[in-house]
């Protein structure tokens, strides 16, 4: 049913106490990202710190979830264990369309649990239950067990954390359906704060799709571009994992802890060859024609016993940068071991991958000792690494557990600030340049997908820093929309402003696809304001001398252009930021 309003799920776990409210809004903050930050505004508390009780964790879909093919993620909200600031990440799974066939647009969860628990959500049915047993156990474990206790099929989601999270680290994740996760910036040490192990969500309703030649139409439209031509085919072949080889050519991968940005032996891990030894299947999320996961396989050796197991884990570019080339595993099944113990002890691959590249030359430099690590840290050595995942995990010594906190934390404490490559959080695996080394340092999520600074650095040389600044801003208010959309941004080149306005026209939404460029522009500088008046200040966001050292294909980082494009980006934030005051105070 097409409504203006928004059917939020309100859950105090402290209490009990759980009821379902609408609304209002659909009109300016259209679902997911606006979404998100309007009930943060609304549920938050901006002024105290991340782990209070009742400080919310956010889940929101969009307008466009179940019509139309890739609008597939949902959208997490919370304050960041990171830096104690507002925060979003984003996932899919089955997660959104479990949550319309529920028929909530959002679920706001507030308070703390007496006992280890899962929280279990339908159209029906609202549960807390005591889960105890399954806190410690990692995700691995905890989601056999979850899907055994709790029988669903169709459109249900598992979110759940591994030992990372229970520890409330700000490197932990909530896994979605084992092979999607809401990676970065801790939200799940934020479930782990709420003693909250899982969140299953039943979408055991149903709901009617438009009437009409338009929405066939367009939807048809929509698939075909999506199946019939070459616009997302990169994606189902060789998907992200492709990046490797490119970013090597161009001198833009960052290997060994960014000391260099190409080497011959990253062949070993480029997408080709995860394609011709390690690709088991392709598998995608709910609601998505394209098939873009890939997942491969380890096998494990049972000691006492002749046989085999054979463990199936997702890959991509992120996590193949991340404890592959930044740590110099250069043999694809090696890397896959890796995002294995990552994966199983509840981590985001990419935080503890640049974590101990920076803990490798900390200890080669003489400011950490094997006293620290426990284990012989060098680049290219697997089993070593494998080890200190565990260790990070569990926080099993002062070092780990400083490190668990986070690279610029770990540096804080034992030095080595100057080589720690962390851009507000650890790095995504593009060194391509100025542009994306502030985009991601000052973006909102610090995430390589705030907007396409990687893609802009790779344009003719001969911009300006006010071309750079123009396009950031302008390149954030258009993915910020279709975050709102909650489409997965692979999607971007079909999902043009006129695609995205007639399938909007097509379900109902016609005030809200006339209005698309006014939406946008105001969800973008209501997520600043979320923000900014959690505490950032971008001008005090830090690009650490390592970004500098480096030589692309395109010559010597040029600091002069870094730390003016820097400034100039800190001051169009403030500038979104303050807009969004100003239109409050003259509405």
């Amino acid at each position: 049913m097409i409504r203006d309003h928004f059917r939020v799920l309100l859950v105090d776990l402290s209490t009990g106490r759980r009821s379902i409210t609408d609304v209002d809004g659909r009109n300016t903050v259209a679902g997911g990202s606006g979404l998100a930050a309007m009930l943060f505004g609304k549920y938050g508390m901006l002024d105290k710190p991340w782990n209070e009780p009742g400080q919310p964790l956010i889940f929101t879909i969009g307008p466009l979830t179940g019509y139309f093919p890739l609008m597939s993620k949902t959208v997490c909200a919370f304050k960041s264990p990171y830096h104690d600031q507002y925060a979003e990440s984003h996932a899919g799974g089955r997660s959104a369309l479990s949550m319309r066939f529920a028929d909530y647009d959002a679920i706001v969860i507030t308070g703390r649990a007496k006992s280890p628990s899962a929280l279990v959500v339908g159209s029906r049915q609202i549960e807390i239950k005591d889960v105890h047993y399954l806190w410690g156990s990692d995700l691995y474990v905890a989601g056999k067990a979850l899907r055994r206790m709790l029988p669903g099929s169709g459109h249900r989601t598992i979110l759940r954390i591994g030992p990372a999270g229970e520890r409330q680290s700000p490197i932990a994740c909530i896994n979605a359906d084992s092979y999607r996760h809401f990676g970065r910036l801790g939200a799940g040490a934020v479930m782990g704060s709420k003693n909250l192990k899982a969140i299953t969500i039943h979408g055991d309703g149903s709901f009617l799709i438009p009437e009409g030649n338009e929405y066939v139409k367009i939807f048809d439209k929509v698939y075909k571009d999506m199946t019939d031509t070459d616009m997302m085919s990169k994606y189902h072949n060789l998907g992200t994992p492709g990046n490797v080889r490119v970013m090597n050519d161009l001198k833009a991968l960052p290997i060994r802890n960014l000391q260099a940005t190409t080497d011959p032996a990253s062949e070993g891990i480029s997408g080709e060859r995860f394609a011709e030894v390690a690709l088991l299947r392709n598998a995608a999320c709910a609601g998505c024609p394209v098939g873009c996961i890939h997942i491969g396989f380890v096998r494990e050796r049972f000691r006492e016993e002749n046989r085999y197991i054979y463990r199936q884990i997702s890959y991509d570019h992120e996590l193949i940068f991340a404890v592959g080339s930044m740590l110099g595993v250069m043999d694809c099944f090696e890397v896959l071991k890796l995002i294995d113990v990552a994966e199983k002890m509840g981590m985001d691959v990419m935080s503890p991958g640049v974590a101990l590249a920076w803990a490798t030359e900390a200890l080669t430099k003489g400011l950490v000792t094997e006293k620290e690590t426990l284990v012989p840290l060098s680049f290219g050595d697997s089993k070593s690494y494998q080890t200190a995942l565990w260790h990070m995990a569990y926080g099993t010594n002062e070092f780990y557990q400083v490190l668990s906190q986070g690279t610029a934390k770990a540096a804080e404490r034992y030095g080595g600030g100057d080589f720690a490559c962390v851009l507000g959080q650890e790095m995504a695996g593009y060194a391509t340049g100025e542009t994306f080394f502030v985009s991601q340092a000052l973006g909102l999520r610090h995430s390589h997908l705030d907007a396409g600074g990687y893609s802009y650095d790779q344009k003719p040389k001969g911009k300006t820093i006010e071309d750079a600044v123009k396009f950031l801003v302008q390149d954030e208010k258009g993915r910020v929309f279709l975050t709102s959309m909650v489409s997965c941004l692979f999607a971007r080149g079909v999902y043009t402003d006129e695609v995205l306005g007639s399938c909007l026209k097509s379900v109902g939404y016609g005030t809200l696809a006339d209005n698309m460029g006014v939406v946008s522009s105001g969800i973008q500088k209501l997520r600043w304001k979320m923000r900014v008046g959690s505490g950032y200040r971008p001008e005090d966001v830090s690009i650490p001398n390592r970004f500098t050292e480096i030589t692309t294909w395109k010559g010597q980082i040029d600091i002069g252009f870094l730390n003016g494009l820097k400034d100039q980006y800190a001051k169009a934030i403030w500038s979104l930021a303050a807009d969004t005051e100003k239109a409050e105070k003259s509405g």
